[in-house]
């Protein structure tokens, strides 16, 4: 079986696909992927070079897979940056393409706008294009904290405030809610995991990461997509996902620490891989409901 994964591709460094395709790969997932932009390095570098694909590329690319008959071995499509809102709707189209093949066929949709302290990086149509076609599409989305106010247009500071909007969220359609990166405390960083019944949350130490490392969202929904089609259970799945993106961020910022310049941190991933397969940290999930 294979994840059909739609999304942003950096050469130099991760971001996108760069940061979501090997994970699959390492942890047993066949991958189509489908790169929306091509840029040499992601934007947290303030310059870049390259360019967004384009829905057309993208439209093209999936009706060539699907005339190789192959479309009914997609157990998931993942989709994450667009680029711009057409991108968007060749989403949809590719989703529905899949699922006429393979009705079981998930779809998980990482909702990229911005981040808490960048505000928006996407372009004004974007979180239109999400609202209202995308996430109601979804069986699964993975928000970080900023996106998940920016879906429920609330305001969320605590963890009840977390709880009434991934309920939010579900109503309008997805099954399953993964918050990403939930910040109460300072010191603290929180993912929070719901499937209507069941909600649980697992706290870490916040790493000394500034701004954040770009592409950490895109190597976190990708790992919880795998881990989440490899044991249908939520529970494990945050767990085992927690610990491998605490792992490889851990590794990745003691890397940076060493070189001691200026540039932005990148991820470790292949560096890092066993992080991926067998965590070097344990993280147990506290339930909040069900």
């Amino acid at each position: 079986m294979a994840v059909l994964s739609i999304q942003s591709h950096v050469v130099f460094g991760y971001a996108g696909n760069t940061a979501a395709v090997f994970p699959l790969q390492r942890l047993g997932k066949e991958v189509w992927a489908v790169n929306t932009v091509e840029f040499s390095n992601h934007t947290g570098y303030g310059a870049w070079r390259g360019k967004i694909l384009g829905a057309e590329l993208v439209s093209e690319l999936v009706t060539g897979i699907e005339e190789r008959g192959v479309l009914n071995r997609a157990e998931a499509v993942l989709s994450g940056y667009l680029g711009d809102a057409a991108v968007g709707m060749a989403i949809i189209h590719a989703v529905k393409k899949v699922r006429k093949e393979n009705p079981n066929a998930l779809y998980a949709c990482d909702p990229v706008m911005g981040d808490v302290g960048r505000g928006f990086y996407v372009k004004p149509d974007i979180p239109g294009m999400f609202k209202k076609e995308l996430v109601p599409l979804a069986d699964i989305i993975c928000p970080n904290q900023f996106e998940l106010e920016t879906l429920t247009e609330n305001s969320i500071t605590t963890v009840c405030d977390a709880v009434k909007a991934i309920n939010q969220l579900h109503e309008i359609g997805p099954s399953i809610v993964l918050v990403t990166s939930f910040r109460e405390k300072a010191g603290e960083l929180s993912m929070i995991a719901s499937n209507k019944e069941n909600i649980y949350k697992i706290t870490t130490p916040e790493l000394p990461l500034g701004s954040g490392v770009a592409g950490t969202g895109d190597m976190t929904a990708a790992v919880f997509l795998s881990r989440y089609l490899e044991t249908g259970d939520l529970e494990k799945t945050l767990e085992l996902c927690t610990a491998s993106v605490f792992g490889i961020l851990e590794k990745s910022f003691n890397t940076a620490a060493s070189l001691k310049n200026s540039n932005p941190v990148e991820l470790k991933i292949i560096d890092t891989q066993q992080e991926l397969v067998t965590p070097s940290h344990y993280f147990r999930a506290e339930k909040l409901q069900g």
